[in-house]
């Protein structure tokens, strides 16, 4: 690796107000540990945690894992799973986004609000996400990173970001290049800076080249896994990495035996009398060929040619047998008998489902689909609808990090600001499965039935704001609210009753 140094680096820089200031005055010996899996590197440039062995494997890089794991995704089951995972978590309407930014509990004033949601909405028009939504997401869980690059007009920064481009994962990482210096008092090696950039390579393999990109002009989002060294980024298709090639060694050894033991197969045994073993040799290949020579005419051609279509698993014994034994015999060897069983195959399958974090009824031929009672639902529908939370959670990262960059360079908000409040922020994805309202409508179910149980002691056992609480599992607002609606309700009520003539 050429001397990061000496590169210069390309893309626009945030101006940040007394931030090394504020690096200084927290000291350490040990810089920040995040989840990014960014290699670290010295103030000289020499490069470190660039390698990665899992299991044996001579993987050193990004790039070959990266390799690795789109070559996985292509197996008919990890497909088939990464496909249900994706439909869960994205889904895109005619008429509804696939996304959109809740800001209830940011307290900030209207103005910004809908400043906030404007941007949001152009940073999904320039990722163009309602229609490549599906796509980023799979590239995202396949490769366990998603990158982009932020396109600005470095004259006019305050215009914000015009373009948003996808990089190839294969080619960029991250690194963090680290300056110390040594504490006089105690001898440490205190960290005084740390520079973060990006190193795109067009081609990954050579080491000698590079460009360094700034920290801002790059977006960038993990899975959120790393390698129990946590120095590299993993999918989460890294653990199904041993459960697919067990798969694929079984199915494999499967074909060949199926092969090699189905056909039935015959043994010669040609008298060769008291011939010498020279000629007993040539006598038997003799027979071999007089037997095994298929002449056929071509029609098509007016040709005769030899046929001779044996694979060397199907072909026939020839034994010699001399004189004084039975003469020429021919007999026949069966196939195989257990041809039928494929449990092993079955077990390493539900080996790798469970593997994916995808209920395995979801991916075996012989489910179905239902629309039932919740009661159908089983606790891995209920693990993978959390599993399905957790990614979004994770994948909304990319909306936030964009938004965040957007806002600061268009001046609506600062970088404080956004500090102060970005756990406040909410991405709300749009749920097109029946599975949360089928448990929601069960859960109410079952709710009114304990209700109307408990309903007649209401008054001498059990007050009516117990009930609302501890049966219907309303908070607190939940119940001002009601009262609120109840008092409302009840004039309006009054007045209708009123508004009715008597009958004479």
């Amino acid at each position: 690796m050429a001397d990061n140094n000496a590169l210069k680096i390309f893309g626009f820089e945030i101006r940040r107000a007394n931030q090394k200031q504020e690096d200084k005055k927290l000291q350490s010996i040990v810089p920040r540990q995040d989840d990014d899996g960014a290699g670290y590197v010295t103030a000289s440039g020499s490069h470190y945690g660039q390698y990665i062995n899992i299991d044996g494997d001579d993987s050193k890089d990004n790039h070959q894992m990266i390799m690795k794991y789109r070559g996985v995704s292509t197996h008919p089951e990890v497909d088939a799973a990464i496909e249900d995972i994706i439909n869960e978590s994205v889904s895109a309407s005619e008429d509804e986004a696939p996304v959109s930014i809740v800001l209830d509990k940011v307290e900030v004033s209207d103005q910004i609000k809908k400043g906030i949601t404007e941007e949001f909405d152009n940073v999904l028009s320039m990722l163009d996400f309602t229609n490549n939504g599906h796509d980023m997401f799979k590239r995202w869980y396949i490769d366990g990173r998603l990158y982009h690059h932020l396109v600005v007009n470095e004259s006019n920064i305050k215009a914000g970001i015009q373009e948003i481009r996808p990089i190839d994962s294969a080619k960029i990482r991250k690194v963090k290049q680290v300056k110390k210096k040594k504490d006089p008092i105690t001898g440490a090696n205190i960290v005084e800076s740390v520079d973060e950039y990006y190193i795109y390579q067009e081609k990954p393999g050579q080491q000698t080249s590079g460009v360094k990109l700034s920290h801002d002009s790059v977006s960038y989002v993990t899975s959120g896994l790393l390698s129990a060294d946590r120095k590299k980024v993993v999918s989460h298709l890294h653990k199904a990495l041993k459960p697919i090639n067990q798969l694929r060694m079984m199915e494999d050894s499967l074909v060949i035996y199926r092969l090699a033991r189905a056909p039935e197969r015959r043994i010669f045994y040609i008298d060769v009398g008291n011939l010498p073993r020279g000629k007993s040799e040539q006598y038997m290949k003799d027979i071999m060929a007089r037997y095994r020579n298929k002449l056929v005419y071509d029609a098509d051609t007016g040709q005769i040619r030899d046929d001779r279509k044996h694979m060397s698993m199907l072909e026939d014994f020839w034994l010699p047998r001399r004189e004084g034994g039975r003469g020429t015999e021919i007999s026949t060897l069966p196939g195989g008998e257990n041809l039928g069983q494929i449990d092993d195959i079955i077990y390493f399958q539900k080996r790798l489902y469970r593997s994916l974090n995808v209920p395995i009824n979801r991916l075996e031929q012989e489910a179905q689909f239902s629309l039932g009672r919740s009661t159908e639902i089983s606790r891995d529908e209920l693990k993978f609808q959390k599993f399905i939370d957790r990614l979004r959670k994770r994948f909304s990262m990319l909306f936030l990090e964009i938004l965040k960059k957007q806002l600061v360079m268009k001046g609506l908000i600062t970088e404080e600001d956004w500090n102060e409040w970005k756990n406040d922020l909410v991405i709300d994805y749009t749920r097109d499965n029946h599975f949360t309202e089928l448990k929601d409508a069960e859960l109410l179910r079952e709710r009114l039935q304990t209700l109307d149980q408990v309903s007649q002691y209401v008054g001498d056992y059990f007050s009516k704001e117990w009930v609302m609480k501890n049966v219907l599992m309303f908070n607190d607002d939940d119940i001002k609210q009601i009262s609120q609606q109840d008092a409302e309700e009840k004039p309006d009520q009054a007045n209708d009753q009123e508004n009715i003539p008597d009958e004479e």
